[in-house]
């Protein structure tokens, strides 16, 4: 008798209170896109379209996915961190990517930008110096349908000469000066968008390569960056 009303209460149990639902990760990223990304003056279509559409919490380590769409940036591990929602929508959208060009990306991390830039219709080249970011960044891209983002393990100070020149390069991660490889290897006609300072302070910068060649600069806003990691010379 013990038995059965101890089969009937557990019955009863199961069917009252099922198991818990896990975040609505969609609304979550709605809020996120009006709230954090919008409301701050990003209004390209194409990087809107991205953030929306974008599982951001797939990128992040699974004990931190529900701060997935909070307003700051999350650690990923060895040091290293994947940007501020609002900061990966500004620099997508100040480098002006257009459907079909070739952009090269310096510090892969999580794998969130560069598939930002893919579903912006972007041919995306990737370089981090962190094997292990690297791998996993790759097994991600490529269970979410993006992996023609093309990766690779490097000083990304150096660049992708082999696959220059780019349409545009989007930096990741602090340097202390602008790298000339990087500038060389940009598209005349191209933009690049890249954080420059050290010990705490660094200014988001615009540079861009004129027709001819001419290159020019503009600070766009203050930021706080990991530094760019090199290799040991």
């Amino acid at each position: 008798m013990k038995r059965c009303l101890a089969l009937l209460a557990a019955l009863i149990l199961t069917t009252v209170l099922p198991a818990a639902a896990g975040p609505d990760y969609t609304a979550l990223r709605a809020k996120m896109v009006e709230r954090q990304i919008v409301a701050r003056g990003v209004s390209d279509p194409a990087v809107l379209a991205a953030m929306r559409t974008l599982p951001r919490h797939e990128f992040v380590p699974e004990d931190l996915r529900g701060m997935a769409y909070n307003d700051h940036p999350l650690p990923i591990g060895q040091g290293q961190t994947i940007s501020q929602p609002f900061i990966v929508a500004y620099m997508s959208e100040a480098l002006g990517v257009k459907p079909g060009q070739k952009v090269l990306e310096i510090g892969t991390g999580s794998g969130y930008q560069a598939a930002v830039l893919a579903a912006m219709g972007a041919k995306v080249y990737s370089i981090e110096i962190l094997p292990e970011l690297s791998r996993r960044a790759a097994a991600v891209l490529k269970r979410l349908g993006y992996g023609a983002v093309r990766l690779k393990v490097g000083d990304g100070y150096k660049g992708w000469p082999q696959e220059a020149p780019f349409d545009a390069v989007i930096v990741t991660a602090a340097a202390p000066h602008i790298p000339p490889p990087l500038v060389e290897q940009l598209r005349p006609g191209g933009r690049m968008v890249i954080p420059v300072g050290s010990g705490g302070y660094e200014e988001l910068t615009l540079v861009e390569k004129g027709p001819q060649g001419k290159v020019s600069t503009r600070g766009l806003m203050a930021v706080r960056f990991v530094p760019l990691v090199r290799e040991k010379e």
